[in-house]
């Protein structure tokens, strides 16, 4: 009798800790909690073992693809009873259509998630673009963060989006890295545990689960995991210092989700080429059992060619559960892995508590995020309720800010009315906005590359590398002829430089002769009017350096220039 209290004490005790430790609405009351505890127990208890294993998988939906993937997506929701959707490319009014159509027809709601690190713009193209992480890095009020997540929060659940699988926080360390790189707050890993915090607090303050990723860290790699499994070498030591510590800062702050990467790490794994996503040393021993993580632990997807060239579909979701994790993402086979789970259980590999502890976790968060009482979604208008003038006021705001100031030794900024300037526009992007928007208050002649030798001697000559920032994934790289016209320019002018680019883009440029340097991160309307603004004396310059670039340009450095407070002949400081 003695030891089945204890029992019922410690299952009672393990549920409370679940319900502080993983997300939950701020100023919950008991009352409220105790109405999650139960309907979390009578749906469980309402639900058949199938329909229990289903809650565990999360499938893609693509609304570019045709009817015949339609139909599939349908029918594994409706005879798989699958706990949730991950929204790709690229209708909004049909995505919302068919999640209302999904979530009518199924016994418990759906979750339903989207990559949205910067907005729905990353799978939706109507929707507005915000900033890139590496951009948000170098903004020092991380309060802006914290806005423009509410704001992406907003987008969310105007399409009935619960979950947004961001932030990043692997700390880019690797300017090489093919497949993070413009998805990190930077190389520092205090700056991207302040900013992810902020931007995963911006989200659940709003009702939109967030999930941190890549863990146990993503930042230096050379291989794109999406199409081979990368290998993380480091020691302990350094895992501990840099690749782990975002996560471990994170671990107590509430954030309901964590993503575990297709990672090769044998300082945390000893069997050879084993992925930290079917990592049991890595999901149960480190992140749940040492770090005391207690929400929703998610597969990075498993579509990825890291994992599914090596696994076939449905052992690898078997594999995935047994190690800890509580959903597999973007399931390629959600019948043969419910059936190989099962199996496992039958042979006692798994324990059928392990299934109670992650249904249970899905449920209670399904709870938090309203979806016991889902209301369908209204798809009229949501292209402009995307992408409007909210959008861009916040967004422009968010570019100003991030704005870098490397150098100014002959006090170029901000332009003088009086003066005539020369524009050079480099590289392979659009500039035209920039160039527009200088000329409201500037007499600005564009001169092309080829013109160069026309411009007066002792000129000043703004140089734009505008690089193509279609995708966070393009080369920053600056080519020979964009480094010898820069050159050419600083032997007998005075030289304005402006990165619309990574500022990794830096690397390998001579900037001993460059009087003034400024990085806008992107490439893209908002940007460049944001960099004209600041340009023409109407805003601050404010940010500084998220990543080390090479041994001159290091994390920090950034010189504040402000129009209002300062003249021009003020003596500004590079502070770090």
């Amino acid at each position: 009798m003695k030891k089945l209290a204890f029992n019922f004490l410690l299952i009672t005790v393990l549920f409370s800790l679940n319900l502080s430790a993983q997300y939950q609405p701020k100023d919950i009351s008991k009352h409220d909690l105790k109405k999650a505890k139960e309907w979390v127990n009578q749906t469980y208890n309402s639900l058949s073992q199938d329909e229990k294993l289903g809650q565990l998988f999360i499938v893609a939906l693509y609304t570019n693809k045709d009817e015949n993937h339609i139909n599939q997506v349908r029918n594994i929701v409706t005879k798989d009873k699958i706990g949730g959707l991950i929204l790709m490319q690229d209708d909004a009014a049909r995505e919302i259509n068919l999640v209302n159509e999904f979530q009518q027809k199924s016994k418990v709601p759906l979750m339903i998630g989207m990559d949205a690190e910067w907005g729905l713009y990353q799978r939706i193209n109507t929707a507005h673009k915000f900033p890139w992480a590496m951009t948000l890095g170098a903004i020092q009020n991380k309060d802006l963060i914290y806005q423009m997540a509410g704001k992406i929060a907003e987008d969310c659940k105007r399409m009935g989006i619960n979950w947004d699988f961001a932030p990043v926080v692997d700390v880019n360390t690797n300017p090489n890295n093919p497949i993070i790189g413009n998805r990190s707050f930077g190389s520092e890993v205090s700056n991207v545990t302040q900013s992810a915090l902020s931007y995963a607090n911006g989200l659940q303050d709003n009702n939109i689960l967030a999930a941190i990723k890549h863990f146990p860290g993503h930042g230096d790699t050379n291989t794109d995991s999406h199409l081979d499994l990368p290998v993380v070498s480091h020691s302990l030591q350094r895992l501990n210092k840099i690749e782990l510590a975002p996560f471990k800062d994170l671990m107590n702050k509430g954030i309901g989700g964590v993503m575990v990467a297709h990672l090769y790490v044998p300082s945390l794994e000893s069997g050879k080429g084993i992925p930290a996503s079917i990592s049991k040393n890595i999901i149960t021993g480190l992140l749940k059992e040492k770090l005391g993580y207690k929400g929703l632990i998610i597969t990075d997807a498993l579509n990825m060619g890291a994992v599914a060239n090596k696994y076939k579909p449905g052992e690898l979701d078997a594999l995935a559960f047994k190690a800890g994790n509580d959903i597999m993402l973007f399931s390629q086979g959600v019948a043969e892995g419910k059936k190989l789970i099962q199996k496992a259980i039958d042979q006692g590999e798994i324990s059928q508590s392990r299934v109670e502890e992650s249904v249970k976790k899905i449920l209670l968060t399904k709870y938090f995020l309203g979806l016991n009482q889902y209301t369908p979604k209204n798809p009229e208008n949501v292209n402009y309720d995307l992408n409007n003038d909210s959008h861009t006021k916040l967004v422009q705001n968010l570019y100003s800010n991030a704005l870098t100031l490397l150098k100014d030794e002959k006090k170029l900024l901000p332009l003088n009315s009086n003066t005539t300037y020369y524009y050079v526009p480099l590289e392979e992007a659009p500039y035209q906005t920039f160039e527009n928007r200088l000329k409201l208050d500037s007499k600005v002649i564009v001169k092309k590359a080829s013109e160069i030798n026309t411009i007066p001697a002792n000129s000043t000559v703004i140089v734009g590398f505008h690089k193509d920032n279609s995708t966070a994934y393009k080369p920053y790289k600056i080519s020979a002829e964009s480094k010898k016209i820069l050159s050419d320019l600083t032997k007998n002018q005075n030289v304005i430089l402006n990165v619309f680019g990574s500022a990794y883009a830096l690397r390998d440029i001579d900037l001993s002769k460059v009087s003034t340097v400024l990085v806008s991160y992107e490439n893209n309307d908002d940007s460049m009017t944001a960099t004209a603004d600041a340009f023409r004396g109407k805003t601050i310059i404010p940010g500084k350096l998220p990543v080390l670039v090479n041994d001159q340009l290091k994390p920090g450095m950034g010189i504040t220039l402000d129009p209002f407070k300062f003249s021009k002949s003020t003596e500004f400081t590079t502070s770090k």
